[in-house]
């Protein structure tokens, strides 16, 4: 993923005053972002089951007959406008919104980023067919599998056994929006991503998730993997996520 350069300078913390001066001023909250209420409502209409053979996944948690979008939904994001002087912002550099954006969500339980318009285009146009994919957290001696739902603009990671355990009553752990406001003026699409449950995911490995599933949706080699697991089950093999990301097969 391809990220703007951070600047910690005095006209950066000056942008970041201007563009977010009404939510500094506000006690920030995933609360105020989000809730939790109706998570069936937004994705009724996708009707795409989980890929994923029941012999094969079970291991995982996986539910073959479960779809997963029956009950799992992106919670209600903020828009851009009640986060960001839109207006002011048009005036300022792709680069000074970027960082400013960035310095903002610092230590404040949420992730901000952003990538260049065309790569968001590309994630897209992969994600339309390809929507789930699996990702292991590594967490001491061995990981947790991550299940992601892309379904543009949002991506929601739950864990597997969360949903095995509670089916279409499972919670997204990470919820993440992409902001296509700038795409075209200014090549920029930010992205914020909220922890929804911080007692089941900390922020640094929100990030590390967020970044890579972009990764496997971004690099060509690695987008195989999604491919096969979307389209061509029975071809694939946890094992080959593994060794993409270096990780020892337990």
């Amino acid at each position: 993923m391809q990220r703007l350069t951070k600047t910690f300078s005095r006209s950066v913390f000056s942008s970041v005053k201007t563009l977010f001066g009404n939510a500094l001023r506000s006690s920030f909250h995933p609360k105020q972002s989000f809730t939790t209420s109706s998570l069936r409502e937004i994705l009724k209409c996708q009707n795409h089951p989980i890929p994923g053979d029941l012999l094969k996944w079970n291991s995982l948690g996986f539910c073959r007959t479960s779809r997963f979008a029956t009950g799992f939904a992106p919670l209600q994001p903020q828009t851009l406008d009640s986060i960001i002087n839109i207006e002011k912002a048009k005036n300022q550099s792709p680069e000074d919104v970027a960082a400013s954006w960035d310095d903002f969500h610092l230590g404040r339980t949420h992730i901000g980023t952003s990538m260049k318009a065309e790569l968001y285009h590309l994630l897209e146009q992969r994600a339309t067919n390809c929507r789930y994919f699996v990702i292991p957290l590594w967490r001491g001696s061995g990981y947790t599998t991550m299940f992601a739902q892309v379904q543009m603009p949002h991506i929601l990671f739950t864990g597997l056994e969360d949903y095995k355990a509670r089916g279409t009553q499972a919670s997204p752990y990470f919820t993440v929006t992409y902001y296509k406001e700038f795409a075209e003026s200014k090549d920029l699409v930010l992205i914020r991503g909220d922890v929804v449950f911080p007692s089941k995911l900390s922020d640094s490995e929100a990030k590390w998730l967020l970044e890579t599933l972009q990764s496997f949706y971004l690099n060509d080699v690695r987008y195989k993997l999604v491919e096969r697991f979307n389209r061509d089950t029975r071809e694939f093999e946890f094992k080959d996520v593994l060794q993409a990301l270096d990780m020892p097969s337990l």
